[in-house]
């Protein structure tokens, strides 16, 4: 199996602005010897680390723990979308090894309209040329100016991280209901099923609490473009690494039999993140 989503860090790198006394548990070094116990106590063999720092020091660091730990299959990192160098950038990490995707931190930007500014939109076409997998880090409110970037850049294959964070402790399933399944509707567009118990009530989240978000993806989505992701180690705020997996078993089971679940627990994660072209375009 693979988990679609997991961070490393080592905080005396320095640049990981998210971080405070809000999430104080995590406020240690969180590395492959930390995970590879969990990983072999709930059966999953593969991971896809994903960046926790907007820099490219934070891509780079990633690399290295990659090449160095053989269960981390791919590395998303980070580029500024922003930039007149993207291109270059974008060419130099898709010929590093393990580099599968990027992704840029929209739930932190003050701009909640940042990925249509005219030239994030043109790199944003370069990646879709490159086959690139784009993750989309999203709170809902982010979601309608996901939609028309996705309408305005044809082609894009992207996921949506932690199924857009819906306000799962509040209860409230509208207008996020609708604004994923607007996303849905690009069939190049997967989701993960990740980062739910974060967002649930704090210290008292339930599967009846989850279940209605999960059933919603699950119906948007389908079995061809869900991957399970594990949002290890933030998801320690909230539960352990077998319990987000136990979760996503038991929410999951009453939907699919076992071809489809290893499609979530696998096979998905391998087409969009090991299965891309490694051809590179410009204007």
């Amino acid at each position: 199996m693979i988990d679609s989503h997991q961070h490393f860090w080592r905080l005396s790198r320095g640049d990981y602005g998210w971080m405070g006394a809000h999430v104080a548990p995590l406020l240690r070094d969180f590395m492959p010897a930390d995970l590879a116990p969990l990983m072999a106590a709930t059966g999953i063999t593969r991971t896809i680390v994903v960046q926790a720092a907007a820099t490219m020091a934070e891509t780079d660091f990633l690399l290295g723990l990659a090449q160095e730990t053989d269960f981390v299959v791919g590395v998303v990192g980070w580029l500024d979308m922003d930039s007149d160098d993207f291109a270059e950038h974008l060419a130099h990490y898709a010929g590093q090894p393990k580099w599968v995707g990027l992704r840029p931190m929209l739930q932190d930007h003050p701009d909640d309209a940042f990925i249509l500014r005219p030239r994030v939109l043109r790199n944003l076409a370069r990646v879709a040329e490159a086959g690139v997998a784009f993750d989309i880090l999203s709170f809902t409110r982010h979601l309608p100016s996901i939609c028309e970037a996705l309408a305005r850049t044809p082609g894009l294959k992207a996921v949506v991280d932690h199924v857009s964070k819906p306000q799962i402790a509040a209860g409230l399933l509208d207008p996020w209901r609708d604004q994923l399944a607007a996303v849905a509707a690009f069939p190049n567009v997967s989701c993960k099923l990740s980062g739910l118990v974060t967002e649930a009530s704090p210290g008292a989240w339930t599967l009846d609490e989850l279940r209605p978000y999960v059933d919603h993806a699950v119906a948007c989505f389908g079995p061809d473009r869900l991957m399970f992701g594990s949002d290890w180690p933030v998801c320690t705020l909230a539960a352990s690494y077998t319990e987000v997996v136990e979760a996503a078993h038991a929410l999951l089971a009453p939907h699919f039999g076992p071809e489809d679940l290893d499609k979530v627990f696998k096979t998905n994660a391998e087409r969009f993140y090991l299965g891309r072209s490694d051809v590179l375009g410009g204007d």
